[in-house]
């Protein structure tokens, strides 16, 4: 026990500069983090964030073996660092809070990649790429983005339902059914659900897919799948409305498709993950 201890209070002397500058710079972000976990309780489509960091802490020790030590430290962490804090100070002055969120991620990184060096933080660096997932979505690119995507959605499933032989007409972003109006409002546009969905991908492609490209093109395929199971939703939902009921389909079937959505995305991505790695296996 006393040889634990002294090991600890050896390690604390030694890296006491680090330790002291990452206290510090975590009590001056308890606004941020007070804010960001507001965000996570308000918005069910970000309440993953709970889940990012103690996932960020466990893919940080599954690695602990690998590193290296003595490690010489790296410099470039100061300069990122650097720049974190400039976009830290920018951020707060101009209420951005994406740009002060991913401000503290790079801080934080840059001060690891400093104190553990290149080569241990190479083994490592994933830990802190998807703590980034716990950022909601700019604002800017949510806005910018959300029409277009409900005006695609509501396209498609609109050629769905025609294909199919239910009557539909299309204005704008809804579809006009007898005696239903199904309208593709924001939530429904398939970028909410894209987050999570993404953070799943990240990690699955991390912990499953062999090489570098395959985790990548795993990571990028989750924005297709969110886009093609959203879709699923609504003519889902298009369907009920007009073969059983719209109050059923306002309700229970509402619902029940969001559920089957993030389930259909899940078996996607599985599937996906299968084919990427089944070359791999065979050869």
């Amino acid at each position: 026990m006393n040889i634990i201890k002294g090991d600890v209070l050896a390690s604390v002397k030694r890296h006491q500069y680090p330790y002291i500058l990452t206290a510090i710079i975590l009590l001056f972000n308890i606004p941020v983090f007070d804010e960001l976990i507001g965000d996570w309780i308000r918005d069910d489509n970000y309440s993953h964030g709970f889940l990012i960091i103690p996932i960020s802490i466990f893919l940080f020790y599954r690695k602990r073996k690998d590193l290296v030590f003595p490690a010489g430290t790296c410099n470039w962490g100061l300069a990122a660092m650097l720049f974190g804090c400039l976009g830290f100070i920018f951020g707060i002055a101009a209420g951005e809070y994406f740009t002060t969120r991913f401000s503290l991620i790079l801080i934080i990184s840059s001060l690891s990649l400093y104190h553990l060096g290149i080569a241990n933080f190479r083994k490592v660096w994933f830990a802190f790429f998807f703590l980034i997932f716990m950022i909601p979505i700019p604002a800017v690119i949510y806005h910018s983005a959300t029409l277009p995507m409900q005006l695609f959605a509501t396209k498609v499933t609109d050629s769905l339902l025609q294909v199919i032989g239910v009557p539909a007409i299309r204005q704008g972003n809804i579809i006009y059914l007898p005696e239903y109006a199904l309208e593709v409002a924001e939530a429904c546009s398939g970028l909410r659900s894209l987050a999570t969905l993404m953070a799943l991908g990240a990690l699955y492609g991390h912990l499953t897919m062999p090489g570098r490209s395959r985790p990548v093109i795993l990571f990028l395929a989750t924005i297709p799948i969110a886009i093609i199971t959203n879709i699923i939703r609504l003519l889902f939902t298009a369907v009920g409305a007009y073969a059983i009921s719209t109050k059923l389909a306002e309700d229970f079937l509402h619902e029940l498709s969001g559920m089957l959505v993030f389930i259909t995305a899940m078996i996607m991505l599985f599937i996906l993950g299968a084919i990427l790695k089944w070359p791999k296996k065979r050869s």
